[in-house]
């Protein structure tokens, strides 16, 4: 049965936190070089093409249903193909633990070059863990990259020292050179942020715990993590995306988008201050001025003291600079709506604009641009999803050239039906290195929550749906049913 619409209250909160596999799947992977001297985050196996990371938290491992899946799609010099592709889970040899109802395998990930090795690894959130007697205590997983791709033997296990029900560890992720030399993660859940470094002795990998943040209450509902050096100084920094929540007489009655800057520097991260934006967010370089920039989506802001949605989504970009990301009101912060002059469709109750966002140069140009998801847009069906791209600038986003693509359109493949949700996870990589991002766009509900993505090429002159084509759980041979594959998809 196709999943229903969303509640006002289940709105917000999906905001917030958006067969049996007994071994690896793997078919074979794009022929892998010596490992460069520097490689980027998502380059698994060292051969110079991004990877793509793609999420099935509902997936049914071993016959226990929601436990998970991620999927690997290597990058190549003809770009990703279901034909070279990875799959792990809570099945696969040499990864810890055991596969459990609901534990969300996927939810969240990151990746980057932990251990300096030359290729870059994959972490792996389980917010919905049970940690001992501690349910949904939550847990994180390390694989680690190497000439031949990801794999399970050697993985790290990673969980609170202190498990506690609920507290989710690995509900956000994020990976950064925090303290401007070695590459750190962290790890986000409710209690606080934990930062970890790695190192190689004796030819075993380590993790070290090397700081916790609190974020001060300035962010009442965690719900993500992204990272950049918005004020380039040699050190990346982090964000904590999440929601604020005004109460009235001990009751909550208004929740909008909030952020937490921690700059990093020699000593690692520290507090910093709050940053007007969202639960969603992406990090990248929008006006080519070599600071890094945030684009934060608040897609269901409600009013609970009227009964309303305040609107259908927003989008805030935040420019970097000397000082971080720039204050609210100035020039360095644009925020965008539907109702926005220039920005295609009409702002609809529940429409989700700013549930999935995603930053990279689509057309080559050198200015990063933005894909924006609203999953919840009616397109001749309720919440079948649709989503904005928009250039970047010396200023900052445009709307000039603006486009929207959707299943509705006669060159991409599918037909946009009811609670597809279409848009709510996206990636843009340049899987074949051609300068030119291509576009991943997952869609969780489709086929009755099987879900699926899309994937769109760059170009010069912006995103081609010719040529467009898609993947499901069946097609990766992976479990398919209720898997809703697409849910999250690596930054």
């Amino acid at each position: 049965m196709r999943s229903k619409r969303l509640t006002r209250r289940s709105r917000i909160s999906a905001a917030v936190v958006l067969l049996a596999i007994g071994a690896t799947i793997t078919a074979t992977t794009s022929p892998a070089t010596a490992a460069p001297a520097a490689v980027a985050h998502d380059d698994f196996n060292g051969d110079g093409y991004p990877d793509l990371v793609v999420s099935a938290p509902g997936g049914t491992v071993s016959a226990k249903k929601g436990a998970g899946y991620v999927a690997v799609l290597y990058g190549s010099p003809g770009g990703i193909s279901a034909s070279r592709r990875a799959t792990f889970s809570l099945s696969t040899p040499g990864i810890q633990g055991l596969a459990q109802v609901n534990d969300n395998f996927g939810k969240a990930t990151a990746s980057g070059d932990l251990d300096g090795d030359g290729y870059a690894d994959l972490v792996i959130g389980i917010p919905g863990k049970d940690v001992g007697t501690a349910a949904d205590a939550g847990a994180a997983t390390v694989l680690f990259g190497s000439r031949t791709g990801l794999h399970g033997a050697d993985s790290l296990w990673l969980t609170d020292g202190s498990p506690v029900a609920g507290d989710r560890f690995g509900m956000g992720l994020a990976t950064g050179r925090f303290n401007g030399s070695g590459t750190e993660l962290a790890v986000l859940h409710w209690k606080d942020i934990r930062t970890y470094g790695f190192n190689a002795a004796g030819g075993v990998r380590h993790a070290s715990e090397a700081a916790a943040l609190s974020w001060r209450h300035n962010v009442s509902t965690p719900a993500g993590l992204t990272s950049g050096d918005y004020n380039k100084d040699g050190a990346d920094d982090l964000v904590l995306l999440g929601i604020a929540t005004i109460d009235e007489w001990l009751y909550p009655v208004e929740t909008h988008g909030s952020a937490t800057y921690f700059p990093g520097g020699p000593d690692g991260l520290k507090y910093g201050r709050y940053v007007p934006g969202g639960p969603i967010g992406a990090s990248g370089d929008i006006n080519r001025d070599g600071y890094a920039d945030l684009v934060m989506g608040s897609p269901a802001d409600s009013d609970d003291l009227n009964e309303v949605l305040l609107d259908g989504g927003s989008v805030d970009v935040v420019l970097g600079g000397p000082d971080g990301p720039g204050a609210p009101g100035s020039a360095s912060h644009q925020r965008w709506t539907q109702n926005s002059p220039g920005v295609p469709g009409t702002d609809i109750r529940g429409d989700y604009f700013g549930a999935a966002v995603s930053v990279g140069d689509i057309n080559g140009d050198g200015y990063a641009d933005a894909a924006i998801g609203a999953p919840g847009n009616r397109v001749h069906a309720e919440d079948a999803g649709t989503v904005w791209v928009m250039r970047g600038t010396a200023t900052g986003l445009t709307t000039t050239g603006a486009k929207t693509l959707s299943q509705d359109l006669s060159s991409v493949p599918g037909t946009a039906e009811k609670a597809d949700q279409f848009g709510s996870a996206l990636r843009l990589i340049d899987a074949n290195r051609d300068r030119r991002a291509g576009l991943v766009v997952g869609a969780p509900g489709e086929d009755t929550n099987d879900g699926g993505a899309w994937v769109f090429s760059g170009t010069s002159s912006g995103l081609a749906t010719s040529g467009s084509w898609w993947f499901n759980g069946a097609k990766l041979h992976a479990p398919s049913p209720d898997a809703r594959l697409g849910e999250t998809l690596a930054p």
